[in-house]
């Protein structure tokens, strides 16, 4: 089932999410539900929160990265068919260069930045069978899991912005949040008035 993608205002993007066990109702069809809503918006994360959901999940599929023709054929490589579910999940390093590259968010339609990030991250995640996993990963997949593990933490991408960046973006944010803008997904608008 498709659900609406929660936007930009709404406080559950700012929660600290919270761990799940093994018997939390119904795992299996919100999962399948995530998949179902990231790729219906054509997006390579989708992470519990931007469902309403302050819960420690969040997914991954890098496929659609690995045709950029800028990227090596190791890192295209490395991108094609990485689909992954991790839950509780836990970043314990973040370490190399920093690099910047442009980042959106499906929570926050037609705003693309400039984002700088660590290269490198060791993370130790469940998987959708509550196996327990440490991996490093770097480049655009340590990106994509960085992203997504920061709605967890309920950060948003535009917190890593220069404050002349925010303040540029302050009105289009606040028009995201009131439900004015076009969007090709279902979304949930915090502070669209009703009967409109």
């Amino acid at each position: 089932m498709i659900l609406p993608i929660t936007a930009y205002g709404d406080p559950v993007l700012r929660k600290k999410a919270k761990d799940i066990n093994q018997d939390h109702p119904k795992l299996k069809e919100l999962l399948e539900n995530m998949w179902e809503t990231m790729y219906n918006a054509s997006g390579v994360g989708l992470a519990a929160p931007q469902i309403g959901l302050p819960l420690r999940i969040f997914l991954v599929d890098t496929t659609p990265f690995s045709d950029d023709e800028d990227l090596s054929e190791e890192e295209q490589k490395a991108l094609n068919g990485f689909k992954k579910v991790f839950i509780n999940a836990k970043i314990t390093e973040e370490f190399g260069e920093e690099w910047t590259f442009n980042e959106g968010c499906l929570s926050i339609p037609d705003i693309r930045e400039d984002v700088s990030r660590k290269e490198n991250i060791k993370i130790t995640y469940l998987d959708e069978n509550f196996k327990e996993h440490t991996q490093e990963y770097d480049g655009l997949l340590a990106r994509v899991i960085q992203h997504e593990y920061d709605h967890i933490e309920g950060i948003l991408f535009t917190d890593k912005l220069s404050s002349l960046k925010k303040r540029l973006l302050k009105s289009k944010l606040g028009n995201i949040s009131k439900g004015k803008i076009r969007v090709e997904y279902r979304m949930r608008f915090p502070e669209m008035k009703k009967g409109r």
